[in-house]
């Protein structure tokens, strides 16, 4: 029994010893956490060019309608649809037996104009002669002259319905107006067609170059407008390339410039054309493509580009950043952002150059924390930023 009461002492003991042992060392203070680390990228201003992604259209450099200009049977086709036809290739010949008839016959009357003619002057020449010793009257000689003037209007008509009737055997020959793709024909051989008919024989379309006619809100010209006035934009270049971009987003390889831009606005769109003349020497454009034309705006020589990943958003869709102050803790910006660039944003208002704006590490710290700013690495920005179709929200 006291057996079992000293051992019950000894054990109590021993646990006292190590219950005060965790109660003390439980009541030592821990080490304080140091500043959280957290990448920063530091802002500068740079000269930017702002450019725009306008939707637009290819269309044809020249279209011309083949009709034909006399009526008669279509005796063959001389082209193969779809083929490139250069100018003056024949397309069409037309049954010329009837025109061709008309043109010996212009021709046998203008020689008989001209045999008569021949004829009549001499006489008028005689008369003159006869005259100077009066073997003739004043009426004869003036009348021989008379003569030869109807006849040399005898000549000169005849002349004209000659080459009249040259033209109508020319025209049975139809040729191709312009260089081009020429389309699918309207008629075959041994159909009847009729001088300026209504209905093209076929379509011949210049394809190199070509135009992309795009359309611009008259809302984003007045903007442009005022910017440029106050100052936060330079005009760009007139001569500034046009960059296309084909309906599966691909870049078509060959820049395009600004031809001319519309004076009148579409009253039911409120937009103005703007006309893009681009070279197509391998065919890829084709009329009534659906593109995109990327525009020049203008410059901004004084841009602050935010990285994406450093902008948030509230609830209420604003655009915010945390900035590191000058004594290393968090700043909540209130930030308006106007178009991407790259992975960037361009910067309205809220933040300025020098600022450094937190891209790594947001979810670990609050506004007013103490941190340890190290300085991430920022790839190259682009020297131009498409607007995007509609700004961000950024108020």
């Amino acid at each position: 029994m006291r057996k079992r009461t000293s051992f019950q002492l000894g054990l109590g003991l021993i646990c006292g010893v190590f219950f005060a042992a965790g109660c003390h060392q439980g009541d030592q203070p821990r080490p304080a956490m140091g500043p959280v680390q957290v990448s920063v990228v530091t802002l500068h201003a740079q000269s930017v060019t702002l450019t725009r992604e306008l939707p637009g259209r290819t269309r044809a450099y020249r279209i011309a309608e083949v009709r034909p200009q006399v009526s008669g049977i279509v005796k063959r086709r001389d082209f193969t649809e779809g083929s490139l036809v250069r100018a003056g290739q024949q397309l069409y010949q037309l049954d010329d037996a009837v025109y061709r008839a008309n043109y010996e016959s212009a021709k046998a009357a203008l020689e008989k104009a001209e045999a008569t003619r021949d004829v009549d002057r001499l006489t008028a020449q005689r008369a003159v002669k006869l005259r100077a010793v009066d073997a003739v009257s004043e009426q004869e000689k003036e009348d021989a002259e008379a003569t030869v003037r109807k006849d040399v209007a005898d000549v000169a008509s005849a002349q004209a319905a000659l080459d009249r009737a040259r033209l109508d055997l020319g025209y049975a020959r139809i040729p191709a107006p312009i260089t081009g793709r020429v389309g699918r024909s309207s008629v075959t051989a041994g159909a009847l067609v009729t001088a300026n008919q209504s209905d093209p024989l076929a379509t011949v379309q210049q394809l190199d170059p070509m135009y992309v006619d795009v359309n611009q809100s008259s809302l984003e010209w007045l903007r442009l407008q005022r910017e440029l006035a106050a100052g936060k934009m330079k005009a760009g270049a007139k001569d500034a390339p046009v960059h296309i971009l084909l309906a599966d987003g691909s870049a078509y390889p060959h820049r395009g410039r600004l031809q001319f831009a519309d004076v009148t606005v579409d009253p039911t769109t409120g937009s103005f054309l703007l006309r893009v003349i681009v070279p197509n020497p391998d065919g890829v454009l084709r009329p009534g493509m659906y593109v995109q034309a990327v525009v020049e705006e203008g410059v901004a020589p004084n841009a602050v580009l935010a990285p994406q990943r450093g902008i948030t958003r509230d609830p209420k869709g604003n655009a915010t950043a945390l900035v590191v102050g000058a004594d290393n803790k968090v700043e909540l910006r209130n930030v308006q952002v106007s178009r991407a660039i790259g992975d960037s944003w361009l910067v309205e208002s809220g933040l300025a150059p020098g600022d450094r704006v937190i891209v790594e590490g947001v979810q670990k710290v609050r506004p007013g924390a103490a941190v340890e700013p190290v300085e991430a690495t920022q790839p190259t920005q682009p020297a131009t930023g498409a607007a995007p179709s509609a700004p961000p929200a950024s108020k």
